[in-house]
């Protein structure tokens, strides 16, 4: 278990290079993504429904402005992709509340070395307060990973708001934690042993967020654990929350992308689903993060070993995997398969991912940071003794023997001169996902306000209807 930790932060504290990768100091932006993130909604609906002629622009508009009740801060991870006819398209892997991203954006202006941490506080955070009644006490950040960007938070929040800001870890499973709830009112430990009362708190604990913080609370909480449980935290959700709001969006021409997926599988049945899919699939824990829980299979020893793995919950996921065109999962659509990097020198290419993190505010979403990140390996077409996830595998976080985590960040692809010309991405893909990640994070937010009563109170018989899963239920805290 990581040793918990405390620290008052106070205004005129914030040191960016404790809140940036030293490399993403030193980089400058890509005209393009510059571009891109100067571009209001009015031209991103033109430019889109122009080379989409079948979207609806005022059912796009309506969706850019659309106001979230619970997810406000979302990330989504998506494949660049294409089909044998040569079809691309931006697929949404996975959608993350209170995602990691600003340590590894490089700044819009080169003056401003709040960055995203800024913007996301300034334009989100801070509005969502305002007007609400809150219990007394300060302003904490709590989290349980990233200790880089959190403290970045922490530091850009004390001066926007000229108090001191309270930086608490608050880890899974951890007895002593600095962290509890009083009534529905957060309260934190100091160093002196003081638990001091907190009125909004800024989140970052990622990892079962249910498990130890309840859906309503009194204290302020920025992303509610709510937009978590409906699928921000949780695949299983997420993916029925997509398959409702797709149905939605028919005769408007949008559509969320999303590998061919099945849910509510049982441990036994995944042998039966990935044979459907060719005998090469992808099989998630719902309920983990950070490249944790999931498992690519594409031969036979790969299923087994996943077979006599112990697991904790009752359900999973199975979705088809994007390989190389030669080994892809084969679906209802036919094949898609990985674009990958530009080839390098050695025409080694890459599959990667690029993460778009968004915020909203009363005037809609806006993109906040984008980086990609590669696999270990190249992308080949025959995978001989290798290890399917060190080709297809892209996650940076890397857990420690003492339960921290690190990154590996020599895999970490910035948006910056040198490195977004190796993506082989342009300015119509930056649109496109983010386009991909409003439509996940709104799929999510609508499917959150479904499991709300008209009191305010958590629908817990829908929810278990809809996740029919004893272990995760056990584990929600209301």
């Amino acid at each position: 278990m990581p040793v918990n930790q405390y620290e008052r932060v106070p205004p005129g504290s914030y040191d960016a290079s404790r809140h940036f990768y030293p490399r993403v100091l030193n980089a400058q932006m890509h005209a393009l993504v510059r571009f891109f993130l100067s571009l209001d909604h009015d031209r991103i609906i033109h430019r889109y429904c122009y080379l989409n002629p079948r979207v609806d622009p005022s059912a796009l508009g309506d969706l850019l402005g659309y106001v979230p009740q619970y997810f406000r801060w979302s990330g989504c991870d998506l494949f660049h992709a294409t089909s044998a006819a040569g079809r691309r398209r931006m697929v949404v892997i996975e959608t993350n509340s209170c995602p990691s991203g600003q340590k590894s954006m490089p700044l819009f202006e080169e003056h401003d070395d709040y960055g995203g941490y800024r913007t996301l506080l300034e334009s989100s955070f801070l509005p969502r307060l305002k007007g609400r009644r809150l219990p007394p006490g300060g302003l904490a950040v709590i989290y349980d990973k990233n200790f880089m960007e959190a403290s970045g938070y922490a530091a850009t929040l004390a001066d926007l708001t000229s108090e001191p800001v309270h930086l608490v870890s608050f880890y899974d499973g951890d007895e002593a934690a600095r962290v509890r709830f009083d009534n529905g009112h957060l309260h934190v430990r100091t160093n002196d042993d003081e638990w001091v009362p907190i009125r909004a708190a800024f989140r970052y604990v990622t990892q079962r967020p249910w498990s130890r913080i309840p859906i309503h609370t009194k204290t302020a909480i920025f992303n509610p654990t709510f937009a978590c449980v409906a699928g921000g935290r949780n695949k299983m959700l997420a993916a029925k929350a997509y398959d409702i709001f797709n149905a939605k969006l028919e005769g408007s021409g949008l559509k969320i992308q999303t590998p061919e997926t099945v849910w509510d599988i049982s441990h036994d049945e995944v042998p039966m689903w990935v044979g459907k899919m060719g005998g090469i699939a992808v099989v998630k824990n719902p309920y983990s993060n950070a490249g944790q829980g999931v498992w690519t299979l594409t031969s036979e020893a790969e299923l087994d070993a996943f077979m006599e793995l112990p697991q904790k919950y009752d359900r999973f996921i199975v979705q088809s995997l994007i390989g190389h065109h030669a080994w892809s999962s084969n679906t209802a659509e036919g094949r898609y398969y990985q674009v990958g990097t530009m080839p390098t020198k050695r025409k080694a290419a890459y599959v990667f991912d690029l993460r778009v993190m968004t915020c909203a505010n009363k005037r809609g979403f806006q993109p906040l940071a984008i980086y990609g990140r590669r696999a270990r390996n190249p992308l080949n077409q025959t995978l001989g003794d290798a290890k399917s996830w060190d080709i297809l595998g892209t996650n940076l976080s890397e857990k420690n023997d003492d339960g921290t985590w690190g990154s590996d960040t020599a895999r970490l692809l910035l948006m910056d001169r040198r490195d977004f010309n190796s993506l082989g991405i342009g300015l119509d893909d930056l649109i496109e996902g983010f386009i991909q990640t409003t439509l996940a994070t709104i799929a999510i937010d609508e499917m959150a306000k479904s499991l709300t009563s008209k009191k305010g109170t958590f629908r817990a018989k829908l929810f278990g209807s809809l996740n029919d899963d004893p272990a995760l239920r056990e584990e929600i805290l209301v």
